[in-house]
């Protein structure tokens, strides 16, 4: 090939998911009400991409509009997982995983704005990191979607990989109304550093009360004796989590406006969830939407205390149970349309409050349950804490090393 290659990518082929603007693409959103769509714009994470030297491969699938936990909508229909096809590989970046799971890519794009990196990654096997609310740029026509909470990542194998691409597809936007602070050098340079001993606190009890399955609960039991053992101090612990009696409301006002960024042109054709969505959110007088943003970014300062003061790192289950069936979240009974959002949630309480603080969380492939299914444990660092939870994940896959475990159905 002529030329000098370029970046350090260069040649690597890339997943993108559904979700994610490159000028001339097709674009649903897993939507049917959007099956025509093409990009006319090109993000600044997808020329980041670019300049690091990757390969665009093709689109991967995602529920309507990303909305929530597991990969499945009325357009494309379920993406299976890897290690069950009959089982969700989460989501909203569930396709994103299963490719990479596979073996169908190195690396694939992910966005998460309540876990969409990170349970997906815990239900197949993979790396997941949500970096922190304002480090990658959400430009330039899109603003920072749910105020910052929707940021945009990768899945991966390891977290070299990880670390590497957060090094590029993150800086500062002089355009953005907000950045993270700078990092004092690469990510990259984190890998293999020595972490210190930390203070890391464990819960497996859920903010929002339901309970974990046991294979989660001994996940994050098993990696909290390994971090005891590579030296840290390790106790049973957790913020203060806000009444979920008082947050839920709050956060599914401010959940619904989600659909603000999207251009569609026929409500009557999006999927029973979106349309409640969509019809709450037009119901919702500018007055009672300020006062549920009020109310969450005082619960975010609430939980954000514990950090430094109690601990340094927080451990937790990434989902509550166990990669379900596909079906799951679809396949409710009852009248109220907004039932799976519902249901998402209960797979999932412990990723969303983090997109609330725009901490970043790092989900590492650490147990696989008796069925043979990954489980994934999440760690939480303090505000703009990614160096942090590079050192303690790449000290973790040092000592319970996952690379080379393999679904059935690998390429």
């Amino acid at each position: 090939m002529k030329g000098e290659a370029k970046g350090r990518f260069f040649g690597v082929p890339l997943a993108i998911k559904d979700l994610f603007h490159i000028a001339g693409w097709p674009i649903t959103y897993g939507s049917r009400a959007m099956a025509d769509n093409v990009s006319w714009w090109t993000s600044n994470v997808a020329a980041a991409f670019r300049a690091a030297g990757f390969l665009y491969l093709y689109r991967t699938n995602t529920p309507e509009f990303g909305i929530v936990s597991v990969t499945e909508n009325q357009l494309f229909g379920a993406t299976g997982n890897p290690w069950n096809p009959a089982h969700t590989p989460g989501g909203s970046s569930g396709g994103s995983a299963a490719v990479v799971a596979a073996g169908m890519a190195p690396i694939a794009h992910a966005s998460d704005g309540g876990g969409s990196i990170r349970i997906p990654a815990s239900c197949t096997g993979l790396v997941g990191l949500k970096p922190s609310r304002g480090r990658v740029s959400a430009g330039p026509l899109v603003s920072d979607v749910l105020h910052g909470g929707v940021v945009e990542g990768c899945v991966s194998r390891t977290i070299a990989d990880t670390a590497a691409v957060l090094d590029a597809i993150s800086g500062q936007d002089p355009t953005a109304w907000y950045n993270a602070p700078a990092p004092s050098r690469p990510f990259s340079h984190e890998v293999g550093a020595k972490p210190g001993t930390l203070r890391i606190a464990f819960t497996t009890k859920a903010p929002t009360g339901v309970p974990c399955d046991p294979a989660c609960v001994e996940a994050v039991e098993k990696t909290a004796a390994l971090l005891a053992e590579l030296g840290h101090e390790v106790f049973e612990g957790a913020p203060i989590w806000p009444a979920v009696d008082v947050i839920l409301p709050s956060f599914i006002t401010v959940w619904n406006t989600n659909l603000a960024y999207y251009d569609v042109k026929d409500w009557s054709k999006v999927e029973p969830l979106t349309r409640a969505m969509y019809e709450q959110a037009t119901a919702t007088d500018s007055l009672k939407y300020m006062r549920a943003l009020a109310e969450l970014q005082v619960f975010s300062r609430q939980i954000v205390q514990s950090w430094g003061r109690d601990f340094d790192i927080l451990l937790t289950p990434t989902v509550a149970i166990e990669p379900p069936k596909i079906g799951y979240v679809f396949d409710v009974q009852g009248d109220d349309p907004m039932e799976p959002l519902f249901r998402a949630g209960n797979m999932a309480p412990f990723t969303l409050l983090f997109n609330l603080t725009g901490q970043p969380g790092l989900s590492l492939p650490i147990h696989w349950s008796k069925s043979g299914l990954p489980i994934g444990v999440q760690l939480v660092g303090m505000p703009w804490g990614e160096a942090e939870l590079i050192r303690v994940g790449s000290q973790l896959e040092e000592a319970a090393p996952w690379r080379n475990r393999r679904p059935p159905l690998a390429a």
